[in-house]
């Protein structure tokens, strides 16, 4: 018998979708997928060939647990350049990827009594890995109008003596806006005040737009840096999504837990995407802001193109690959027998007659919404728009 966590749980829906868009297409289907937030540019020669040269050098044996030495010493160095953070080599834990870190932080920290405080919309697995760890997700929805930023009372509201933690996203997946440096204060001066931790997602920190400067919650105050930990990876900064390399910055007796854990579980990352790491962030970093500005233009485009079909509104993001746009003007409209009743109804309608893949919003937290990622080539950002104008205006 299945243990009863396992029930608790369910499949990413980001990566279900995306697998069944995948499926339509290896049977011939001409499948438009906005579903996955991977971005669609190929890693850096630079990198590619570090990686290449580890593998002749023979750096294929195991590593140190929670990372090689250069690798630490080259994420300190970005932390220290980018954030204004200074931590020391067992403040750093690198790990399999960032969701890989955000596992071990649960691991490490949440237990049956606890309490995790996730604000809405939120990423898929948050809710899910504080329930895995035997902890109870306490969501808290936020405001389109206030960029879907935490406020400070809506937290307040939710602390409890049994608030173990809260988990931030900046910039956030799936809405696609970036915390400003006030509103992280005022939610770090709560977690001071109330004594609990701060789990700070910052995975898709380079890439913000319109002069946002991404603000670490750590660097707001030491009080604030001393009860967070900080998550990020070179996935979507760098397009390395495969390499699986993540880490976590913070206080030296939950990054000892953290390591204790991966040393039971997968022992360390992968040695050659290691090295390969050590080259992303120690090298060029012309290839960040190329892909930055591509974004930025599908951006415009898909938020603009998206206002201009009736029903569909979209407040533009200011940062990660996502745009959010709200659809709830479109429930209870009907193509046919089928009526669209929710989030999923509508992705599912758009998927199976559109052939156009995207996210529900049901699955972030907040029906109202779907997700598409702009993380695809404009040619397929322009079919694809088109294709749901074109369904959205078959519903009546």
């Amino acid at each position: 018998m299945l243990s009863p966590r396992v029930r608790n749980i369910k499949p990413s829906p980001t990566l279900a979708m995306d697998a069944k868009a995948k499926g339509m297409k290896a049977q011939g289907i001409d499948v438009v997928n906005f579903g996955v937030g991977e971005p669609d540019f190929d890693t850096p020669d630079n990198i590619k060939n570090a990686a290449i040269k580890a593998i002749n050098d023979g750096f294929t044996k195991y590593t140190p647990v929670g990372g090689i030495d250069p690798l630490k010493d080259a994420i300190l160095a970005k932390l220290k350049t980018d954030n204004g953070l200074t931590y020391e080599r067992d403040q750093i834990v690198v790990s399999c990827g960032a969701k890989h870190t955000l596992y071990n932080i649960a691991q490490a920290l949440y237990g049956p009594g606890d309490e995790v405080i996730i604000p809405a919309p939120y990423w898929v697995s948050y809710p899910d890995q504080v329930l895995l760890n035997d902890a109870t997700p306490v969501i808290v929805q936020t405001r389109e109008e206030d960029h879907f930023m935490l406020k400070p009372e809506a937290l307040a509201a939710a602390i409890t003596p049994k608030t173990k933690a809260i988990i931030l996203n900046s910039p956030s997946n799936p809405t696609g806006f970036a915390y400003d440096r006030a509103a992280l204060a005022a939610i770090a001066a709560l977690a001071v005040k109330h004594d609990f931790y701060i789990v700070s997602d910052e995975i898709y920190e380079k890439l913000v737009y319109d002069g946002v400067q991404h603000v670490s919650i750590a660097s707001v105050s030491p009080e604030a840096q001393e009860r967070t930990i900080v998550v990020n990876g070179l996935s979507k900064s760098h397009a390395m999504t495969g390499w699986r390399i993540g880490y976590a910055a913070g206080p030296k007796d939950i990054i000892k837990a953290m390591t204790n854990i991966q040393s039971q579980s997968t022992s360390n990352p992968t040695s050659i995407a290691q090295k390969a790491a050590v080259e992303a962030l120690t090298g060029p970093q012309d290839f960040v802001g190329v892909m930055r500005a591509e974004f930025d233009k599908r951006r415009t485009y898909l938020v603009d193109a998206l206002n201009a079909i009736p029903g569909i509104t979209c407040t533009k993001p200011n940062g990660a690959f996502y745009a959010f746009p709200k659809v709830s003007a479109l429930y209870g409209k009907k193509a046919g027998d089928r009526v669209i009743k929710g989030s999923l109804d509508l992705a599912l309608y758009l998927l199976e007659e559109a052939n156009v893949a995207l996210v529900h919003g049901e699955a972030f937290g907040n029906d109202n919404y779907i997700r598409l990622s702009y993380a695809t080539s404009m040619e397929n950002l322009r079919k694809g728009v088109e294709r749901i104008a074109a369904a959205v205006a078959q519903l009546s």
